[in-house]
């Protein structure tokens, strides 16, 4: 199937028929599910807040899940009567098949690398031990369920190449289960260990260090907080029970630890965090039975992270008295910061990570949002930059010091993910591997613009579209933004992204602050008593699209997720008038109750809580998207997305939100929920679930814009 898109040059009475067929019919109201209210008030300072529909926190409970079935219900009996819905899943599906591959990275003296032969609803990992040996089948995690809904979150090789240790995740849940398989005979070894959450698996001698918790209580595994932490070593054929914990808060039992190894098997590396950015930084000599934890950074103010270990000298990536970060390095005999040395001093551009590769050092860092990478030698002087095909973001780049070849993955918004072969000794690029798909996307065009937001902040933003687009504002437009937690959005290529793209439509991806496009500053500009410029931002970002007519209010949909659909909620109950369409997904729309749930606590240093201060409680009431929603308001077509497994957001947030929303909205714009099953936060989920929610999404979006694709 080939899309067949409307024509500059059409004749006007083609047009004026395409129209009439295009346009939507005024609606009537949608009769939704009644959505019981309960009489809990809670007080904040004063200040009485109701909370009507707080009986949908409890996501496990019947009453809940009969309300999940009858909104689905209402949901789904919109989508199926959008007319172009089928045409476009099959599109979906259609531009989905082609084979996809990750960067391979070398470990354990093996190459590993992922790929998926187009439709899989999980990418497979494969191995050799050089890249002339025939590929092996290190783990399908396609095998792991029928459906696709269990997918592998992280693994790790041992030392020795023997073992592969894997964690799985059920239905998207950030609960990990880990296991251990022979790799050369595939045989899966007794150890099993539950309850892991952001857990890596740190191989050292016969076993690896990992962190769990305890088993939650029955009814709050999806929902209950989660505390009091510890770091294990598991030693291979034990039973979980028998686990030496290696590191553990008592004192502070909201903190989390996780672990690496360096290289040379010499140090354990802990690191603790207490929220999403800063983190506490520990080292334990291996090499000594009774050796100390020693504290080399013990406060949550920076970033630290360790680059590289060599002959007792650490590298150190670290923001600390650097908001752009820079490299440092200290030894174990003089590691308080005052002795921290720069070997790569704080530039202009962003550092996002460094590669230590045959005696050299491999920076990727990030310019205006795009990224660049940049080779030091291991005294820090600068040597070259690594050359790349255009415009856009990498991955990669790893292996050990002694390394002289690595692989890095590139995209863009119009260059699907290819892979390239990188020499270090010579500095030579080359392409390793490309996909194929049947799109021409020599028709497409980047740029990147800067606005002015409400305090006078420039704010870059991304815009794609065709070439040749007519700026008369009824170009069908996506506007994406996140702004929070120091994330950063680079150009990314998107499958689903294509059926906008090829029908006319414009994609525009904003920089908003909040988020680390331009280091700690940038990020700290968008939190707690700053958090309105992220939404000052976004309202800016679609005043200039409508005012350059790449769209209009009536062809303009907002779309984030998480802390991007807060963002959403947020600023269509700001400016509803900019918006014909809004998508929050698996947001976090409840900002007085957020931290009780699983991790939310770990959010405060970007939002603060609502029994921080009184201050802080009036200023999250005057945005939390829950309690702003105006009955006098007309608000955008609206369609939620969460999922019944995220516990990350709870869907309790978007329950509640829709919940509201629908009780008060007095208009004739849809207002749903969109609940998939056996999914979470959106990591692992199987592709047929990807294209299927890609499908509603587009949908949704261009019914409710009047807008109809043109396919045959």
């Amino acid at each position: 199937m080939k899309p067949k898109l409307l024509n500059n040059i059409t004749c006007l009475s083609v047009c004026l028929l395409i129209v009439a067929c295009n346009t939507k019919p005024k609606m009537e109201k949608l009769s939704y599910p009644v959505t019981k209210k309960v009489d809990t008030t809670d007080v904040y300072f004063g200040t009485e807040v109701p909370d009507p529909y707080r009986w949908l926190e409890d996501d496990r409970s019947e009453e809940t899940q009969n309300w999940v079935v009858e909104q689905n219900k209402v949901t789904n009996s919109f989508l199926q009567n959008i007319p172009f819905r089928d045409a476009i899943k099959d599109r979906l599906t259609e531009i989905w098949d082609y084979t996809k591959m990750g960067a391979p990275f070398k470990q354990s003296g093996l190459i590993v690398y992922a790929k998926n032969d187009g439709l899989q609803n999980q990418s497979v990992y494969y191995y050799k031990k050089s890249e002339q040996d025939e590929e092996k089948v290190l783990i399908d995690p396609n095998k792991l369920s029928a459906d696709g809904t269990v997918s592998l979150s992280t693994f790790s090789i041992s030392k020795d190449g023997k073992y592969l240790g894997y964690a799985i995740s059920r239905g998207g849940s950030d609960w990990r289960e880990i296991y251990v398989k022979d790799i050369e005979s595939g045989t899966l070894l007794d150890d099993h260990i539950m309850w892991a959450k952001f857990s890596g698996i740190a191989w050292y001698k016969n076993g690896f260090f990992y962190s769990r918790f305890d088993e939650p209580k029955e009814g709050d595994e999806l929902k209950g907080e989660n505390k009091n932490p510890k770091l294990y070593y598991h030693k291979l054929g034990d039973r979980v029970e028998e686990d030496k914990v290696i590191f553990e808060d008592p004192e502070h039992p909201g903190r989390m630890a996780s672990a690496s190894v360096t290289d040379d098997d010499k140090y354990l590396l802990i690191y603790q965090t207490e929220s999403t950015s800063g983190n506490a930084l520990y080292i334990k000599d291996l090499s000594k039975k009774s050796s100390r934890i020693i504290k080399v950074v013990d406060d949550f103010d920076n970033d630290h992270s360790i680059v590289d270990h060599h002959k007792g000298t650490f590298l150190l990536s670290t923001n600390y008295k650097a908001p752009k970060k820079r490299i440092v390095k200290f030894s174990l005999n003089k590691y308080a910061k005052e002795y921290w040395e720069d070997v790569i001093p704080e530039q202009n551009d962003v550092l996002n990570s460094v590669s230590v590769l045959d005696g050299k050092m491999v920076a990727q860092y990030m310019s205006d949002a795009q990224d660049i990478v940049k080779v030091f030698d291991t005294n820090g002087t600068y040597l070259y930059n690594v050359d790349l095909p255009a415009i856009g973001s990498v991955a990669g780049f790893s292996g050990k010091r002694e390394d002289t070849e690595t692989y890095f993955s590139f995209n863009s918004f119009v260059y699907p993910s290819a892979i390239y072969k990188y020499d270090v000794t010579s500095n030579n690029t080359e392409l390793y591997w490309q996909p194929d798909i049947d799109i021409d996307f020599s028709q497409y065009e980047t740029k990147q613009v800067f606005f002015t937001s409400k305090d006078g902040t420039q704010v870059p933003m991304f815009i794609v579209h065709k070439k040749g687009l007519v700026l008369d504002g009824n170009n069908p437009t996506m506007l994406y933004g996140y702004g929070g937690f120091n994330i950063s959005l680079t150009p990314s290529f998107s499958l689903s992204r294509m059926v906008l793209l090829e029908n006319g439509g414009v994609y525009a991806m904003v920089n908003l602050r909040g988020g680390g496009e331009y280091g700690k500053e940038w990020h700290q500009a968008g939190t707690k008593l700053q958090k309105q410029n992220v939404f000052d931002d976004c309202i800016a970002a679609a005043e200039y699209l409508i005012a350059q007519k790449y769209a209009s209010p009536q062809k303009l949909a907002l779309m984030g997720g998480s802390n991007g659909g807060l963002l959403v909620g947020a600023v269509v109950n700001q400016r509803p008038d900019l918006f014909q369409v809004a998508i929050p997904a698996v947001g976090v729309m409840d900002m007085l109750r957020y931290h009780k749930f699983t991790i939310g606590r770990f959010w405060a240093t970007d939002y603060g809580t609502s029994a921080d201060s009184k201050e802080m409680f009036d200023y999250l009431y005057a945005y939390s998207p829950i309690h702003n929603i105006r009955k006098e308001v007309e608000y955008p077509a609206t369609m939620v997305l969460t999922a019944d497994h995220d516990d990350r957001v709870v869907p309790a947030h978007s329950f509640k939100y829709i919940a509201a929303l629908q009780n008060t909205y007095q208009g004739n714009n849809p207002v749903l929920i969109r609940i998939d099953s056996k999914a979470g936060h959106g990591a692992g989920k199987p592709t047929s679930k990807q294209i299927e929610e890609a499908a509603d999404l587009y949908s949704f979006m261009f019914y409710n814009m009047h807008f109809a694709p043109l396919y045959e």
